[in-house]
């Protein structure tokens, strides 16, 4: 195991931002434990001392001296992971002007900002995969109890070879014994994973590059995942050991096979498409006339979809991610992207939708023991949604309560 992050060493005597973790029960509401396909009409969820105690129907629940939060009407699920999130990119500017231009301090503000943006759509668990540094501060920050936020899991800076895709925010490295360097520094800093760029028009990397990148992230015990958009480069990031894959894109039956032979995950990431797709939206954010016309033909064309459709027909486990911060895409953002994954088929219906932000993510993010159900024993990250999002995936634009570890992040009154 790595040594750790030197901030990590640093005592704490109290932190700046804390929360009690009362004993409740959510009460008459229609629970979704993500368990299968499990759905209690009329149930309870009962936390305390942030784990869950007990859940089940209201008929099971006994007399109790917990504070009681009246649910009726709503549904309580487990809190939502994003598993693609740029935590230091706005939603509104333009990526590599921000990475370039934005100081530290305004990075750190607007990682603040969009961490209270992802409580408040539900999101307790971002999975934040780069923006040069800034990542690794907004982490400590939520640790040290210095500003509340969802649990963070980071890559650091993307690794990327000079000049590669992005490399005006990511750790640019050329050579086998660089790349291992750059492996190092990331975890080095606290980083929980690491992040490749294995292509942009092209495959990126030599083999000996990619062969010393992914042995030294597993020799420093994180796994590495792999912005890999095409075949090509897909079937060439999982022949060389990554964990799990990046947006995806269009992929033969043997890349699929692979796929499925090594468990190895995807996080599809529609967002852009589908927000930039929208001409009202798009232009709202200064979006190119070319661009928004190259979207809504993406967006309307089944055929781009197949091989991720065919991959998750085939096992391969399908994880939400938004990619947020890009432009037009806010860290709120969630019900599109969702509705999109159902639209295309790579999930078969909203529960299944539901499923890939909340255990499926817990099983790719590797922290299915403690998250992604509500099951006795497991740490209490749950929402409280108005409506159904059974019945419509919009329900999820408002979510009325948000909690981690059963303190209230997000949510009025109890």
């Amino acid at each position: 195991m790595p040594e750790q992050a030197p901030w990590r060493f640093q005592k704490i005597l109290l932190p700046m931002f804390d929360l009690p973790s009362p004993h409740r029960v959510f009460v008459n509401a229609r629970v979704l434990t993500c368990v299968g396909d499990q759905v209690i009409e009329h149930g309870f969820v009962e936390v305390e001392k942030g784990k869950i105690k007990a859940v089940g129907a209201m008929s099971d629940l006994g007399t109790t001296d917990a504070q009681v939060i009246d649910c009726g009407g709503m549904t309580v699920m487990p809190g939502m992971m994003n598993s693609h999130a740029h935590l230091a990119w706005d939603g509104v500017h333009d990526l590599a002007n921000q990475s370039m231009n934005d100081g530290v301090e305004i990075s750190a503000y607007k990682s603040a900002s969009n961490m209270i943006k992802s409580l408040r759509a539900g999101v307790t668990l971002v999975r934040d995969l780069g923006m040069n540094t800034s990542n690794l501060y907004a982490k400590q920050a939520v640790e040290q109890g210095i500003f509340p936020g969802p649990r963070l899991l980071v890559c650091g800076q993307a690794i990327v070879q000079t000049g590669g895709h992005t490399y005006w925010c990511c750790r640019e490295a050329s050579g086998a014994d660089e790349m291992r360097r750059a492996v190092r520094e990331q975890v080095r800093g606290g980083a929980d994973l690491i992040k490749i760029m294995a292509c942009h028009d092209t495959c990126e990397f030599s083999d000996a590059e990619f062969e010393a990148v992914v042995d030294e992230s597993h020799k420093m015990s994180v796994p590495i995942t792999a912005h890999a958009t095409f075949d090509e480069c897909i079937s060439r990031s999982a022949r060389f050991g990554v964990d799990c894959i990046e947006h995806g894109g269009s992929m033969s039956d043997e890349t699929i096979q692979m796929l499925v032979d090594r468990k190895i995950p995807i996080v599809t990431t529609f967002a852009p498409l589908v927000m930039q797709a929208q001409e009202d939206v798009a232009r709202r954010f200064n979006i190119p006339e070319w661009k928004i016309a190259e979207r809504k033909k993406a967006v309307a064309d089944p055929n781009r979809y197949t091989g991720l459709v065919k991959a998750a027909e085939m096992g391969v486990p399908i994880g939400f991610g938004t990619d947020a911060g890009s432009p037009a895409v806010g860290h709120e953002i969630v019900a599109p992207e969702l509705k999109f994954m159902v639209q295309i088929g790579v999930v078969r219906d909203n529960y299944a939708a539901l499923r890939s932000a909340t255990v499926v993510a817990a099983h790719i993010n590797r922290v299915h023991n403690k998250l992604g159900t509500l099951e006795a024993g497991k740490d209490a990250d749950l929402i409280v949604v108005a409506g159904d999002p059974l019945a419509d995936l919009d329900a999820l634009n408002d979510v009325r309560a948000t909690f981690i570890a059963g303190k209230k992040m997000i949510g009025v009154g109890a």
